[in-house]
């Protein structure tokens, strides 16, 4: 599919998106970055299809934080509900955490231009997060276990089954070394996965997606990116020091973190360490 997509002219990339979600009116008309959405869409796809997702009649709250992730996965839905293939109905979500100088109007602005519907909550986390946590430590956890438990009752609140986010390849990268090396578990971010109540779907379509692919999307499409100050500005932070080396190692061997992602779907527990998983004690020979 890839070499398909590599090797496609003009006119066919042209031919297969013909006509699409108004969010996509102003697009590069360029083949470069047809062949990009389309990557990114066939990816987006695979990964609904792989890890079934979709469940027809379901409604989604779809999380826009305003970051590129969420931006690209937002635009990959709609191509994919405007072709046809996602038949679900689909709410954005913005969580408002009173962040200081956070350009609340942003977000509205945008998804108003779209004709995409959509839900503003705002709930002051910011200042929950700055006064528990001790200084030079980092907001992360605090503000994420937070921002969830917001995002779950709107979800029920709007009768949604699923809570979608933008997490791509890397961020489940990181996320599995940042387990390795600093809590001795083997554990990532899965695509698929139901909350401690039993009654929401989280779901993570763009985990095949690369992030430069993801970055250079939303470029493209210039969406009005509002970066995360909150948790960007503190330095040093381990996720980051992941990322540098994930980042080492793809470019000293191309291909390496597609092979990585792989692996996590491959496991074989006969050859790891868990007693849980692999009854070790069991094992005997033949007689």
């Amino acid at each position: 599919m890839t070499d398909l997509i590599d090797n496609a002219t003009a006119e066919e990339l042209d031919d297969d998106f013909a006509g699409t979600h108004s969010l996509f009116a102003n697009a590069p008309k360029s083949v470069a970055f047809a062949k990009l959405r389309k990557r990114l869409v066939r990816q987006t796809r695979a990964a609904l299809d792989d890890f079934n997702m979709v469940r027809p009649g379901d409604r989604w709250l779809v999380c826009l934080s305003g970051g590129k992730d969420s931006y690209a996965m937002l635009a990959m839905l709609l191509d994919l509900k405007w072709r046809g293939l996602l038949p679900v109905d689909l709410l954005a979500c913005n969580l408002d955490q009173a962040q200081p100088g956070f350009p609340a109007d942003v977000l509205p602005r945008f998804l108003d231009g779209a004709g995409v519907p959509y839900r503003i909550e705002r709930q002051d986390t910011y200042s929950v997060v700055v006064s528990k946590v001790p200084a030079g430590r980092t907001y992360c956890a605090l503000c994420s276990r937070l921002r969830r438990g917001h995002l779950y009752r709107v979800a029920r609140e709007e009768g949604c089954q699923a809570l979608v986010l933008g997490h791509h390849r890397e961020d489940i990268l990181e996320t599995f070394f940042l387990n390795l090396f600093h809590g001795g578990k083997l554990a990532a971010m899965p695509p698929k996965l139901v909350n401690e109540e039993g009654d929401i779907f989280v779901l993570r379509p763009l985990a095949y997606a690369a992030e430069d692919d993801i970055e250079r999307f939303s470029s493209l499409m210039q969406f009005p990116i509002i970066p995360c100050d909150l948790c960007g500005s503190q330095e040093g932070l381990q996720r980051n020091q992941i990322k540098a080396m994930l980042a080492d190692w793809e470019a000293k061997a191309p291909g390496r973190k597609d092979i990585m992602l792989k692996a996590l779907g491959n496991a074989n527990p006969s050859h790891l360490m868990d007693r849980e998983l692999f009854d070790f004690a069991g094992l005997d020979l033949r007689q």
